[in-house]
């Protein structure tokens, strides 16, 4: 039985917030903007229809704080909360306590999110659906002597990752057994102080991969589409710098393989809203799962410019109740789409750079999105993600997306801070990125000396 979206809270600040509120707008859907003190004057308080103050700077007393957020929601009458990305977007006990509050999450079942965002049983979860993993251990590591038995019998290089958490943290790639022990520790120790929770596990760990991700939408009624995949494998220290769709290494065959695999495995475990697999993919082209996200993601732009979905309306109708709208078939790749993720940071040192942004132009011409918070005069608070911007191309095909980008990039002019604009306009100059020959350890290879 379809069910009936007036007012939506927005529990997230930033670009993604005014993201949301562009959609709910369109929609004819109402919004509440919730903000720390730090954001009084961030974009996406003026553009919302309500905007209600949730706490001090600092996030844990903010954009953290469950019951500040459901009690904007009650006070505002809203009748579901979106929670963009980061935060609260993936955490199973804020979606409960919605669903408990009478208000709809927009996203997963809270088991759901329970389930895929412990990466040891995703793990067993995705291979009871048949998806292919990396040979790792089923259970979270307990001690050093079990570490290293497995690590012999898999083979080294192994990776150790956190259970709870992602993005870098609480990892640690060990080559030999002489080094397991301490690695073991230290990645247990980090995954503690990020996510509460020091549970590692181990997995063969890939020298030179690809970083392939495939959206997929779910509803309520079982129907399930994917929407071709990302490339995301531009990463420093397991953050994303920039994405592209589609992939310059995958065909027509592996995206049908892939992106039934991710239809499969939502059916299994009843998925419904947006969501994205995360794999590996090799030099010889297998592909092994590394995990899900169970909400909309920080690159989806580059999907929609390749595809013309909106996301973030697809999360809405699917929460309503409402069949997602589209088959497998109706879903048609056009051309080729770029994102840069512009970020207040040095380009060398990647050190912050908050401050007041003096002047801001917006590049624009055909095929330019920008996705933004900022604007001149606003001031960069040093308390949250560095990012501040991301520049969108789409193009008819990946070299003159290239061209756009760089065309784009040239007319983005930020001035009062450090921006990663330049380090971006060395990356499309690159013959490695240029040619699509490029791993995971692009990075490290890159001279990117601004």
């Amino acid at each position: 039985m379809p069910r009936e979206i007036r007012k939506i809270l927005v529990a997230n600040r930033g670009e993604i917030a005014c993201r949301i509120i562009w959609t709910c707008k369109e929609m004819g859907i109402k919004t509440v903007a919730v903000h720390s003190e730090a954001d009084r004057e961030s974009l996406h308080v003026k553009f919302a229809d309500e905007a209600v103050c949730i706490g001090p700077a600092p996030s844990s007393q903010s954009y953290l704080n469950i019951p500040s957020i459901i009690s904007a929601a009650e006070i505002t009458d809203a009748d579901a909360i979106h929670p963009g990305y980061g935060f609260l977007a993936e955490s199973a006990t804020f979606a409960k306590i919605c669903e408990d509050c009478n208000i709809k999450f927009i996203g997963p079942r809270p088991d759901v999110i329970a389930m895929m965002g412990d990466k040891v049983e995703a793990r067993r979860t995705m291979t009871a659906a048949g998806v292919p993993i990396l040979p790792g251990s089923p259970d979270p590591i307990e001690s050093s002597e079990e570490a290293k038995a497995l690590a012999l019998d898999i083979g080294f290089p192994v990776i150790i990752k956190a259970a709870a958490g992602g993005g870098g943290r609480g990892m640690r790639i060990v080559r030999s057994a002489d080094e397991l022990a301490s690695n073991l520790e230290l990645a247990q120790t980090e995954a503690l102080a990020a996510f509460k929770n020091g549970a590692v596990y181990i997995e063969r760990y890939i020298e030179r991969p690809r970083h392939i991700e495939i959206q997929v939408l779910a509803d309520e009624h079982n129907n399930v589409i994917h929407l071709g995949e990302r490339e995301c494998t531009i990463q420093r220290r397991h953050q994303k710098l920039l994405e592209e769709a589609p992939s310059p290494a995958i065909s027509s065959r592996l995206r049908e393989e892939m992106g039934a695999v991710a239809v499969k495995a939502c059916r299994e475990i009843g998925y419904s809203s947006a969501g994205t697999f995360e794999f590996l993919l090799d030099e010889d082209d297998q592909f092994y799962f590394m995990e899900m996200n169970t909400r909309i993601q920080v690159e989806h732009p580059v999907t929609e410019m390749v595809t013309l979905a909106d996301i973030v309306r697809n999360q809405i109708v699917i929460a309503t109740g409402k069949d997602v709208g589209y088959t497998q078939d109706e879903v048609q790749i056009s051309g080729h789409s770029i994102e840069c993720r512009i970020n207040a940071e040095d380009p060398v040192k990647f050190t912050p750079s908050p401050g007041k942004i003096t002047a801001f132009n917006f590049p624009g011409g055909p095929g330019v999105r920008v996705d933004t918070a900022a604007y001149p005069g606003y001031v960069v608070p040093p308390y949250y993600d560095s990012m501040i911007a991301k520049l969108i191309v789409h193009a008819r095909t990946r070299e003159l997306a290239i061209a756009r980008m760089q065309r784009a990039l040239e007319m983005m002019v930020i001035e009062g801070i450090k921006t990663t604009i330049p380090l971006h306009q060395r990356i499309m100059a690159d013959e490695n990125f240029r040619s699509g020959n490029f791993s995971t350890k692009f990075m490290e290879e890159f001279k990117y000396e601004v």
